[in-house]
């Protein structure tokens, strides 16, 4: 699958990750549909980027928004052959906290309605798309690439939800390429690790040097970019099914 032929759906695609995969798409003759946020900066981005990104504005743990962004997205495209699914959240505190609060369930339960369920619920409806394409010489009929943290392999003091939510992610990938096989759809997961997005960047200079000093190689923090192509590997490479790949320059994280 070539990306300069493809449509790529990206959820979180207004921002962080998923922006950079926009990006990416666009600048290699792509087509973009940009999920998010109806109050996130999807709007702005795709008018800086012209015809080839179309922005829709979902909530991904609201099935019915779901189904009509991807709905609309088909009727704007024609079609879907790529889902990156980026949308995330990770809400961060200790099971019993030093003043004896205990981790709020909500949280919890958000975490894994954002990370998980959503990412479940846009794959579905996306492979029910990619299902109808015309199928290659192979037989592919579509790409579905979740974004899950190495957070799901070695999980920080205070990341339980948000590692066991990404955990679920890694976990679903064999599952699903083994479940959409059959119309010759692959899945793919990638576990990021540091990356340089704004949450990252909001971080003090100390934290940011910690990050990157904790890499094997290179000393850097990541890029959007880093994962964007990696996601064309797996497009343009169709051996590639039902992995996890870690982008992440070596780092195994230390419990805190």
């Amino acid at each position: 699958m070539l990306i300069s032929e493809a449509v790529v759906v990206v959820t979180g695609g207004a921002s962080g990750i998923g922006q950079g995969v926009v990006r990416a798409t666009v600048a290699a003759g792509g087509r973009a549909a940009v999920f998010d946020l109806p109050g996130s900066a999807g709007a702005e981005l795709v008018a800086s980027l012209g015809p080839s990104a179309a922005f829709f504005p979902v909530d991904v743990t609201a099935p019915v928004e779901v189904e009509a962004a991807v709905a609309a997205a088909v009727a704007h495209y024609g079609r879907i052959d790529v889902l990156v699914n980026s949308a995330g959240i990770s809400p961060a505190a200790r099971v019993v906290a030093g003043n004896g609060d205990l981790f709020p369930l909500a949280k919890f339960r958000a975490a894994v309605e954002v990370n998980l369920l959503g990412s479940f619920d846009v794959l579905r409806h996306c492979a029910g798309a990619m299902a109808r394409n015309a199928p290659t010489e192979e037989g592919e009929r579509g790409l579905i690439v979740n974004i899950g943290s190495i957070a799901a392999f070695e999980g920080q003091v205070g990341q339980a939800a948000y590692a066991a939510s990404k955990g679920g992610v890694v976990a679903m990938t064999l599952p699903l390429a083994r479940d959409l096989a059959t119309h010759g759809i692959r899945v793919m997961g990638l576990c990021p690790g540091t990356i340089d997005t704004p949450m990252v960047q909001q971080a003090s200079e100390e934290i940011r040097t910690y990050l990157r000093d904790a890499n094997v190689f290179p000393k850097r923090l990541g890029r959007a970019g880093d994962i964007a192509a990696v996601i064309r590997t797996c497009m343009e490479t169709t051996y590639l099914n039902g992995e996890v790949i870690r982008v992440d320059a070596g780092v195994r994280m230390a419990p805190r």
